[in-house]
């Protein structure tokens, strides 16, 4: 069984590592602008606020556009969008500013995520889930590498010159212009069409929703606050750090495999597994102490997200006339859902501590496991594709 990648696909996996890169950016960007504007915790709060209403609330707008208009628009602009303008928050003069560089860097992300996972989807024969895996892997991988990227570029140049970090997102940009995929001719989507299909499969799409939100809501609780858990454990901020940007790259890692496993087995026993086996591997770090907790975290983390492709192959085999709409709700608004919790963490943490309020988000896993397990049995398994295997593949 080979497993070759076409060149779409590697093309919009690049865009994705780069719109993922930019996305991630703005927590390493507050420390600077904190400093040079005076920026209070409330004003920053909004900031982040906006930028997850822009990024990932108005995905299933642009995924719903993109279905209708059929034109490549959204993936070739996309990643010079949120490179200019998140990259230019070090040149904000003030907070009106970042926030109008927030809002349109947030169109930029969200604008990117639906048609691109549509292409791939098209664009990937009977192993779907192969392919998925290596467009989600490429945007964790950048994910994780963000800040390091940022944080590098303002300590060569400065604050006042960021903007320098645009220049893989425009290049990006110029390449998808002139030699990126473009969706398929099919029919323009017709919203009627769309309500119905969605009206269809209603049950195992509320399931699969409701699971992205769990796994979506315990990855943002981990990437927010799991640096300042390892500091008020005693850990030093650069190893912090570094423990996060390995959880991430653990769950890219296994997300490559999660795509590859739902293939051969269909999603539904991957996203059971993910639940079942994430839960214990959480708890325990955090309530064990010493270096292990370390390695259990890092391996929580790569079993909870190795299911980052498997929700998206899962829901355009169910709603195949409107994949980046549906593309959209799975990877966009559930995400911006999950991201709602946020505040009710920071509060709920100056009320019982943090670590109990993160168990407590962990455990969310386990009704995860049970719905999970009142999916289709063979949702998601490559060879139900009606697609063809492609000479590229």
């Amino acid at each position: 069984m080979r497993f070759r990648v076409p060149r779409p696909v590697l093309s919009l996996s690049g865009g994705h590592f780069l719109i993922d890169c930019y996305a991630s950016m703005f927590g390493a960007f507050l420390p600077f602008l904190h400093q040079k504007l005076g920026l209070s915790l409330a004003e920053a709060g909004i900031l982040g606020g906006v930028l997850s209403f822009s990024s990932a609330f108005m995905q299933p707008l642009y995924g719903y556009l993109a279905d209708r208009m059929r034109k490549p628009v959204f993936t070739a602009l996309g990643p010079g969008l949120a490179g200019l303008f998140i990259s230019a928050l070090g040149l904000a003069p003030n907070f009106w500013a970042l926030l109008v560089m927030v809002i349109l860097g947030g169109a930029g992300i969200s604008a990117f995520h639906p048609q691109a996972a549509s292409i791939v989807s098209e664009s990937s024969g009977r192993r779907k889930g192969f392919q998925m895996s290596v467009f989600v892997t490429g945007g964790m991988l950048g994910y994780a590498l963000g800040p390091v990227y940022i944080t590098t570029v303002i300590a060569l140049v400065g604050l006042g010159s960021s903007l320098w970090a645009s220049v893989p997102g425009v290049a990006m940009s110029l390449y998808l212009i002139l030699y990126g995929p473009s969706p398929s001719p099919t029919a323009a989507l017709h919203h009627r069409t769309l309500l119905s299909r969605l009206m269809e499969q209603r049950k195992p799409l509320l399931i699969l929703y409701l699971l992205v939100v769990i796994r979506g809501s315990i990855q943002i609780i981990f990437v927010a606050f799991l640096p300042l858990y390892l500091t008020l454990h005693g850990y030093g901020a650069a190893r912090a750090a570094l423990v996060l940007s390995l959880f991430l790259l653990a769950g890219g890692s296994a997300g490559f495999l999660g795509g590859i496993l739902s293939d051969r087995f269909g999603g539904k026993i991957i996203l059971a597994l993910s639940m079942f086996g994430s839960l214990p591997l959480l708890l325990a770090f955090l309530w064990v102490q010493g270096p292990i907790s370390i390695v259990l975290c890092i391996l929580g983390g790569g079993v909870l997200l190795s299911t980052s492709p498997v929700n998206v192959v899962m829901a355009q085999q169910m709603v195949p006339e409107a994949t980046s709409t549906i593309s959209a709700l799975l990877m966009g608004f559930a995400w911006g859902v999950g991201g709602l919790l946020l505040p009710v963490v920071g509060f709920a943490s100056q009320t019982v501590g943090l670590q109990l309020t993160m168990t407590v988000i962990v455990l969310f896993a386990m009704p995860g496991f049970v719905l999970a397990l009142k999916l289709p049995p063979d949702l998601g398994r490559g060879g139900l594709a009606a697609a063809p295997e492609t000479a590229e593949e």
